[in-house]
Order: C-alpha cells, then structure tokens, then sequence
C-alpha cells in the first residue's frame, strides 16, 4: 500500500487530495503538514478531512512526515514547493508538485531536485487538461499558419497567478508545433488600435468568483473556426490527477517528468 504525505493538508486543495486518497484503490493516507503556527498542528489528519481519526498528526517538520511516506503531493506556491522538493530530495523520496508561475531560476532549481530523485511537476493535473494540450498540438500542427490562435482562460478571483500556467503551456505547445518563439509572438491581451499580425498568439485572462478553471483554444480559419474547451468542475479533477502522478512515479528513474508522461501522451 502506497502512503502519501499531503503538504497544506488543511488548506482546500489539500483537503480535496487527501480525501480522495481514501477511496482510492492502492494508496492510503500516510500523513499531512501544515505551516509553523497554524491552528491545526497536532490535530489527526482524519479530523482534518472529516473522517475517522487515523492515528497521524499534522506536522509542520517536513522531514519526519516523510519517514512513515512513500511519496509527497506538494500543491502550495513556488516557493513552499521548492522547500518541499529540496528536503525530500534530501531523504530519497518521489514528488508530484501540481504548483504554477515558477520563475526561470525556480525552474533550475527543480531540474537540480531530479538529479537525486523522480518528481512530477505539471501545471494542470488534471487528466482531461492534458488531453487537451495532445489535441492542441495535433490541431496547431494540422491547421497550421493559416489559422489564428487564440487562448482564453477563467479562474476565480483569488488566483494569484495570470495567466495561468495551464494557458501558458498550451501557448507554449502552440508556439514550439508552429515553430514559433512565444517572446516574440505572445500578446496578452489588446486594447486601442491592435490589429492583429499573422502569428502572433494570443492570451486573455478572466477572474470571478468561484470559477475553478476554465481553459479555451480557438483556431481561427477563413470561413471556419475550431475551438478545444475544458471545464474543471470540481478540484478532484486535480487531486485524483495527482494521486495518478504519485502512483506512476514509483520506481521510475530521477528526473523531471510532466503528466504527459504519466498518462503516455509522448
């Protein structure tokens, strides 16, 4: 049986992992942490997530956490992820981070944490996300640059981030199939006098209330359009995602893998 470790386990995400490790099939819930000061250290992680009490506390001391784990799902932000990955990568254990808008360095850091062990890290786990981003890359390869790019995304207000990282690695799929360099042709967003140049690609951002994530491609023909949509209509959509990166990413050599490996998208 696979024990996972949930970082931020209070938190909504985390709440949402963990209690979709309960009834998953092959892994079970092997401990959570939270930040120093929270009010929810010491408190027993099925108390957290509404369950029977399990006989693990929550812990704000990552490295002991890890020593009843078998693998880390980490969703905080870039620079708590980083933390995570350095002290697992330090005891020998697996990582699916499921955290966006890492910076160039951040990124370095990362590869350097998959030089000791195996670790997951993808800007949307969700498994229909990625689809997406496969039918993207078919689409942009077949339609060409005959075809105007549009990519629209929607999530709710509290979202730091924009664009999301779901929009830009799609702009990114985009760019890389058509052979284009996204510095040069990504425009995000227009006002005023802005008619649009051939290639550019174009990335708009939407932020109200509660929208858990909402990502739209257009393909903009003469005479026709083609649109990609998806919907996230629950946060399980990302945690049973990442309990899916945590059950593949046993055994699997160091390095950073992405959840196109997970789902053998390559």
């Amino acid at each position: 049986m696979t024990k996972i470790l949930v970082i931020g386990i209070a938190g909504r995400m985390g709440k949402t992992i963990a209690g979709c490790i309960e009834d998953t099939e092959g892994v079970e819930l092997g401990g959570g942490t939270e930040q120093a000061g929270s009010p929810n250290l010491g408190k027993d992680v099925g108390e957290i997530i509404g369950i029977d009490k399990k006989g693990i506390a929550v812990s704000d001391d990552l490295g002991i956490a890890l020593e009843n784990c078998d693998v880390v799902i980490n969703f905080p932000p870039p620079e708590s992820s980083l933390q995570t990955l350095n002290i697992s990568a330090g005891k020998g254990k697996p990582v699916v981070v499921g955290t966006t808008g890492f910076s160039p360095d951040q990124r370095k850091e990362i590869e350097q944490s998959g030089q000791k062990i195996p670790c997951v890290v993808a800007p949307n786990m969700s498994i229909g996300v990625n689809v997406l981003f496969k039918l993207v890359a078919e689409a942009a390869r077949v339609l060409g640059d005959a075809y105007d790019v549009e990519i629209v995304e929607a999530h709710h207000r509290f979202k730091k981030d924009a664009p999301s990282g779901t929009a830009v690695r799609i702009a990114e799929i985009v760019a890389e199939t058509l052979g284009r360099n996204l510095e040069e042709v990504g425009v995000y967003g227009r006002k005023g006098i802005a008619e649009r140049s051939p290639k550019e690609i174009g990335i708009h951002t939407l932020r109200a209330g509660d929208i858990i994530g909402e990502h739209r491609v257009l393909f903009g023909g003469m005479g026709e359009n083609f649109e990609v949509f998806h919907r996230a209509q629950s946060r399980e959509t990302f945690a049973r995602g990442s309990i899916r990166a945590a059950q593949w990413i046993l055994g699997q050599p160091n390095g950073v893998y992405d959840m196109q490996d997970v789902l053998g998208l390559r």
